[in-house]
């Protein structure tokens, strides 16, 4: 909850899903809703009015929130850099500010396992409801986001990042505080992006 925010934006739901075994499926239903028209082109955009991002690439919980925060920022100040506020979430985790890159790599790819599946929505749009709308896209199990530190791909972060020569990664003593580093390094990037933008 964001009660900063104006009602239909102060509620946002996020979900982890992992054997995620339908990612292609939802990647292609995105992109064919974006192109439809009429009636049926807002009711196929709605039922994926979401923001999948691939879990893998996520350090935690906090990345993650970072990223929405500033997203919804965004959308309420008129600065978005794309068109929805669910896309503006996947620029955001982007460290360079390339869109098509940005959706590219953080978004749903076609060999996504595990996706954490994020709604920015009006208070009165309930959990249970919005879980439902989750669960009619993705097929996979739904866990808990406390299993997201053993998704994380640390070398595919650092890579993104162009963290391999950081002093701060090298000098780190074991692999549990080069994980620290590369956690605050990426959340930080997230935080900065509008303001180096």
């Amino acid at each position: 909850m964001y009660p900063q925010f104006p009602a239909r934006r102060s509620t946002v739901h996020v979900a982890l899903f992992v054997d995620v075994r339908n990612a292609a499926e939802v990647r292609a239903r995105i992109v064919k809703a974006a192109g439809m028209v009429g009636a049926e082109g807002d009711e196929e955009r709605e039922a994926v009015n979401f923001a999948f991002v691939d879990a893998r690439l996520i350090t935690s919980v906090l990345h993650l929130r970072t990223a929405i925060y500033q997203a919804v920022l965004a959308e309420l100040q008129g600065a978005l850099r794309t068109k929805t506020v669910h896309s503006e979430i996947l620029w955001i985790l982007n460290p360079s500010n390339n869109i098509t890159e940005a959706i590219r790599r953080y978004g749903v790819g076609d060999d996504s396992r595990a996706l954490l599946v994020v709604r920015v929505a009006a208070a009165e749009l309930s959990a249970p409801d919005v879980e439902a709308k989750m669960r009619a896209v993705v097929q996979g199990d739904l866990v808990s986001l406390d299993r997201l530190q053993e998704i994380t791909d640390w070398a595919a972060v650092k890579k993104y990042h162009k963290m391999g020569a950081d002093p701060a990664v090298k000098k780190a003593a074991d692999s549990a505080a080069e994980r620290a580093v590369v956690d605050n390094i990426a959340t930080t990037s997230v935080a900065m992006k509008s303001v180096a933008t």
